[in-house]
């Protein structure tokens, strides 16, 4: 049936553990380190990724991303470590777009060297950048689409094709957009990872990471990632499972809030610049209007100068100062000082980050309720 491949269905049902024993509604959990090694089968270990409720909520990431397999990490940058050494070795070279996370950067230019894996990072992912930074010894392209934190579009289409015509792996950070808005396996994407800590958890209380990709994929990725030890336990297995269930409509509800705020944001005399692909004003709004079924609840926008950003964040009621993003409750921070803060303030110019940037994670608050907080606070910041 065509209505099971609906989100909403796939969130609640799609590798749904069953309570075989007492019939309940919600899956059980495995807390086991300790299984029965005897008989057909793999020896189950949480290390091997391969418990019961770790299982079942990959197959729920898979079907959500339309993929053929999933495999749950302990964070974020677990599932992109994972990736990066399962696929690069020693001699091996990678491509990646510049504005990524910048946890990922940092990760990039501190192990990269010591392991001899060699990397270019490109301003402007487009076919004469990609050519130009191609080496008989590249095997990875890696993007991030919505980037961090200007929120980028990149288009998954031409990096896919350029993957399959230069036999490489292509890999992209999907956590802003989550599956909601955004599948990048139909566009030939072949690695998809997330910060589950982020969408897939929704309610700040959970670090993990995903990643879906094809079985053949997956089972090159197992054979390192056991040997690193990035597993997730079994309850917070069990707990990402449950927030999954309502992804589809928080990130709807954060979709439609996010669009209304950007246009406030966006005609407001003391914003200088507001990033958010769903406005027509963005570079890269064509694309992202192709890509995405909707643009996300996220954003970033500078305050004019003669706004106190110090205390323009103090006198939010509402939206709260905190790291992370995604959850229920709208959150801003400013990158320079928390997510990209690994950068040099070379790095950062590079990328666009200034320091008067701010990122805004929209939460599931009414609209009118975030425009106040924003307006009381825009006003009452401004140097006398």
């Amino acid at each position: 049936m065509k209505e099971k491949q609906h989100p909403n269905y796939l969130c609640v049902h799609a590798g749904q553990l069953k309570d075989t024993i007492y019939g309940g509604a919600t899956a059980p959990i495995y807390t086991s380190t300790a299984y029965d090694y005897r008989g057909e089968g793999t020896n189950l270990y949480p290390r091997y990724f391969n418990t019961p409720n770790q299982v079942a909520l990959g197959k729920k990431m898979a079907a959500l991303e339309h993929t053929e397999a999933g495999m749950i990490f302990g964070s974020g940058m677990a599932a992109i470590s994972a990736v990066f050494l399962a696929f690069l070795k020693t001699g091996d070279h990678i491509i990646l777009q510049r504005a990524i996370y910048g946890g990922t950067s940092h990760f990039v230019a501190a192990e990269f060297e010591k392991l001899g894996i060699e990397f270019t990072m490109i301003e402007h992912v487009n076919k004469e950048s990609l050519q130009t930074a191609l080496k008989s010894s590249t095997k990875m392209v890696y993007m991030e689409t919505p980037s961090n934190p200007l929120l980028e579009v990149t288009d998954m289409t031409l990096v896919s094709a350029f993957a399959k015509a230069n036999s490489l792996t292509s890999v992209i950070d999907n956590t802003f957009a989550s599956p909601i808005n955004q599948n990048p396996a139909d566009f030939g994407i072949d690695i998809i990872i997330h910060s589950a800590t982020k969408y897939l958890g929704g309610h700040s209380d959970i670090c993990a990471g995903t990643v879906s990709c094809s079985q053949q994929h997956m089972d090159q990725l197992w054979k390192t990632a056991k040997n690193y030890g990035g597993s997730l336990s079994d309850q917070t297995v069990y707990l990402l499972e449950r927030s999954i269930k309502t992804l589809g409509l928080r990130v709807k509800q954060q979709s439609k809030t996010a669009k209304k705020i950007a246009r406030f944001l966006e005609k407001h005399p003391d914003i200088k610049k507001v990033n958010y692909p769903g406005l027509k004003s963005h570079p890269q709004y064509t694309l992202a209007k192709k890509q995405m079924k909707a643009y996300g609840g996220m954003m970033s926008f500078e305050l004019e100068d003669h706004i106190n950003e110090t205390l323009f964040l103090e006198l939010l009621e509402v939206i709260f100062p905190a790291l992370s993003l995604a959850g229920v409750e709208s959150t801003i921070l400013a990158p320079t000082t928390t997510s990209h803060s690994l950068l040099t303030p070379e790095e950062r110019k590079e990328q666009g980050i200034s320091d008067r940037l701010l990122r805004f994670s929209v939460g599931i608050e009414e609209a009118s309720i975030l425009i106040a907080d924003l307006e009381n606070a825009i006003n009452n910041s401004r140097s006398k």
